[in-house]
């Protein structure tokens, strides 16, 4: 069988995989994007995924570069305050509210939202449009051989490829990092989230809103409104076996203990799509590039869903490891590109893990006196104008 001749490819189909895809291709590069699943591309399908993912500013142009955003803007809802709610005294209801404004560092919300299952519908239609990409939904990247000059692919559908750069897009348990002999470091938490949509009847008004108290926070992120009502997505971190209990509930039990847990903030809440699961870690890979290969998203870094960084970071890798391809396009993949992209991800990405690791501990206190030093230093924080920009600038990936 003849091997086939491609730039790039991206070994999963996700939204980092499928933005990596649409941003090469629109690069000029030639590139083949596998994925062993099909996308979900459809609200109601089963195993659609419920949760939403806010793009940051500071990753739009990546969205643009990619030919993507025009596709994704007529569906966003802006994300103009995120504001945190202590709710750690002795009834759950709220006891300290702080919002951060965009309008203080920029004329720009943080960011924008977007359902997961709306990002894969339109992620993969920019894909049919651009000539020099295959996308192959339900095919698996099985087996590889690096070399220093090329990265020899069999994929499960019996397709052999010689690839001048595989960008590993293929999640937590990543294929392509372990055939590559990249280990991780793995912390857990005991925790894991529901993720679904609501609709409410008190307009969100384009705030996103974390709500701490314990076992971790219960976050509310704007969407479009859904069939004429306000709606919002929520993450919903709790203990696992609290997050099998809720996720068991029938659905009148189920949105009483929602709205218990989100203080009445926009009224009542009523749950319109279905509940999933997702698993609390944070892992870091020990290196992010070997021969041929670069890790990027959750086959790199994973890390509890706070402050909007986790798809924000992997947009960041794409972003700079496509600055490097199209500054030396005869060197991708070579060692000196690699090594460049290892220098300028890999240190940042560990800070930005041991800062997200802390609140989220932070955010899972049980104990009283704990929650009100917690609450007290969310107060201290805020009230400190400079400090306060800081933060926002710091979560933004700004300086």
């Amino acid at each position: 069988m003849d091997r086939v001749q491609v730039d790039v490819l991206v070994s999963g189909g996700g939204v980092a995989g499928l933005t990596a895809a649409a941003a090469f291709a629109s690069a000029g590069f030639s590139v083949i994007c596998t994925d062993p699943a099909p996308p979900i591309t459809e609200r109601n399908a089963a195993g659609a995924d419920h949760r939403s993912t806010a793009f940051l500013h500071p990753s739009i142009p990546v969205l643009q570069a990619a030919g993507l955003w025009a596709r994704l803007a007529p569906y966003a809802a802006p994300l103009q305050i995120m504001r945190i709610i202590d709710a750690g005294g002795a009834t759950p209801e709220p006891r300290l509210i702080k919002d951060f404004d965009a309008a203080e560092i920029s004329d720009q919300p943080f960011g924008w939202n977007l359902p997961n299952w709306l990002l894969r519908r339109e992620m993969v239609a920019r894909l049919a449009e651009l000539p020099n990409v295959t996308f192959l939904p339900g095919t698996a990247t099985a087996r590889l051989t690096l070399r220093d000059a090329e990265a020899l692919v069999s994929l499960s559908n019996d397709m052999q490829l010689s690839a001048r750069l595989i960008v590993a897009a293929d999640g937590r348990d990543s294929t392509v990092r372990q055939q590559a002999g990249i280990g991780v470091k793995t912390t857990r938490y005991g925790q894991k989230a529901l993720a679904f949509a609501t609709t409410h009847p008190t307009p969100h008004g384009n705030i996103s809103t974390e709500i701490h108290r314990s076992g971790g926070p219960f976050t509310l992120v704007p969407l479009p409104d859904f069939e004429g009502q306000p709606s919002s997505a929520i993450v919903w971190m709790e203990t696992g076996p609290e997050v099998a209990r809720l996720a068991a509930l029938p659905v009148p039990d189920f949105e009483a203990a929602m709205n218990a847990r989100s203080c009445g903030i926009l009224g009542p809440l009523t749950l319109r799509s279905t509940r999933t699961v997702w698993p609390i870690i944070t892992q870091l890979a020990d290196r992010m590039t070997a021969s041929r290969v670069a890790l990027i998203a959750e086959a790199a870094h994973v890390m509890p869903p706070i402050g909007a960084q986790g798809l924000n970071m992997s947009l960041a890798d794409l972003s700079a490891l496509l600055d490097l391809a199209i500054a030396t396009p005869a060197g991708i993949g070579t060692p000196a590109m690699l090594a460049a992209f290892e220098r300028k991800r890999h240190v940042e990405i560990k800070a930005r893990l041991a800062g997200i690791d802390m609140l989220n501990r932070s955010s899972m206190l049980q104990e009283p006196f704990l929650r009100d030093l917690r609450a007290g230093a969310l107060n201290g924080l805020y009230s400190l104008a400079p400090v306060r920009k800081t933060l926002m600038k710091a979560g933004l990936g700004v300086r």
